[in-house]
């Protein structure tokens, strides 16, 4: 008696067996250095890869900064949109009749800089393979999710079968910094009833995620040289101090208990407010008299990211005070890169109970819930556009560090999650010609 064999088992099969091939492929895009303004040459491999390999229907999407500039959810950038375009692959679509919901799986090819590269023990470009293990600079955020939600589809397909409804893959720019690739693709129309992003979070939903602001800080002594006097002008950098211990009381203040909304009352520091980059002085004997320093705050959800800079500010401007220099020469405050807003999403929506479903299927274990301390570009769709998303995706650590690493374990899981998550949203049907 031949035993019948479902379809989910069929494509989670197809998922093992496409399994190395799927390791290629992520090997292959992490090695490009697609960091921000450089993302456009991985843009074009995926393009070919989706038209040519998966046979889908492809657009492409530029950014309109003058088109996106007054919605909600943009953030002033500082690159040029020229040739890094955002794609959009669709599944074909016969003539049947939709018989699920429309689904988007949607990463971003973006990742920061691996500098200083010297801190690495393999190339950040390398994509190395030690064990279960993938090194390299993005492989966890996050292009092993972009392999993932790619293949899982793939597996559908090799299996012989297609989405029964509407269904496309998205690979977007600029989420380290922006988020304005996704802004500039929703507001174009490329929308669904759902969304899932393969952020590496650890194999378990996202259902709240903290906002994000930048401000550069520019503080400038030179008014205070006189020209017939050396060594007697304020030190840029010396007045710095005074600003980061500003903000360090400021992230004190910000994570008391009081503070914290219930989604983040378990976390003992959710909010991370940093100096990033620091530039200044330019000569060992030269008394500095310009310094910029460029700060990431986060924010928590229900708060206008306007008002979080503002408080931040304000903050910096009253701890400074008791410095005569810098209360009389305050800080000039520019505004770049994120102003994103923090979001909490329904536990209730389908979406969560089918993504359970597959979960525990490929895991055999219950599935969690979780609040995550960053922002990512989830929330164009939770806040803007009325959809419900979460965030899932594989395992690793060293996220914007040296030796950077995925489990890759944790990759084919979340393969087999995301094409299992596809047959139950959107169903799917035999193509032609397969028995």
């Amino acid at each position: 008696m031949t035993e019948t064999i479902n379809p989910s088992q069929k494509v989670l099969a197809s998922v093992d067996k496409l399994w190395e091939e799927e390791i290629e492929f992520l090997q292959t895009i992490a090695r490009f250095p697609s960091t921000i303004e450089y993302e456009g040459s991985l843009q074009l491999y995926l393009k070919n890869f989706f038209q040519n390999e998966l046979q889908m229907d492809v657009e492409t999407v530029d950014v309109d900064e003058k088109e996106i500039s007054s919605l909600p959810g943009y953030s002033p950038s500082e690159w040029s949109y020229a040739g890094r375009p955002v794609v959009v692959a669709k599944a074909p679509r016969n003539s049947r009749e939709s018989e699920g919901s429309s689904l988007l799986f949607q990463g971003h090819v973006d990742v920061v800089s691996p500098e200083p590269k010297h801190k690495w023990s393999v190339d950040p470009w390398g994509a190395q393979r030690i064990g279960d293990r993938l090194y390299g600079r993005g492989v966890l955020d996050m292009k092993s999710g972009v392999a993932a939600m790619i293949y899982a589809y793939k597996a559908i397909r090799e299996a012989g079968y297609e989405p029964a409804s509407d269904f496309s893959i998205k690979t977007v720019i600029e989420e380290e910094a922006t988020g304005n690739g996704t802004l500039a693709a929703a507001n174009a129309g490329h929308l669904a009833d759902a969304v899932l992003i393969p952020e590496p979070f650890g194999q378990c939903p996202s259902t709240a995620q903290l906002g994000s602001i930048w401000l550069r800080i520019h503080i400038d002594t030179s008014s205070n040289l006189q020209s017939d006097q050396t060594g007697v002008g304020a030190n840029a950098i010396e007045k710095a101090q005074s600003v980061i211990e500003a903000l360090q009381s400021y992230r004190e203040y910000v994570n008391r208990d009081e503070q914290k909304p219930p989604e983040f009352a378990h976390m003992e520091e959710p909010i991370d407010v940093e100096v990033g980059t620091m530039h200044s002085g330019d000569f060992a004997s030269n008394i500095p008299v310009e310094a910029t320093l460029e700060v990431r705050s986060a924010v928590y959800p229900g708060k206008d990211p306007a008002e979080g800079k503002q408080d931040l500010i304000d903050w910096i401007l009253d701890k400074t005070k008791d410095d005569e220099w810098l209360r009389e020469h305050p800080p000039a405050f520019e505004s770049f890169g994120f102003h994103a807003e923090g979001m909490v999403m329904p536990e209730e929506d389908p979406l969560f109970a089918k993504l359970d479903e597959a979960h525990e299927l490929v895991t055999g274990k219950q599935c969690g819930r979780q609040a995550i301390p960053v922002t990512t570009d989830a929330r164009y769709y939770g806040l803007y556009y009325d959809t419900p998303v979460t965030c899932y995706g594989p395992s690793g650590a060293k996220m914007h560090e040296p030796d950077e690493w995925v489990d890759l374990e944790s990759v084919k899981n979340v393969t087999k999650v995301y094409a299992d998550f596809l047959i139950r949203w959107c169903g799917i049907y035999k193509k032609e010609g397969e028995s």
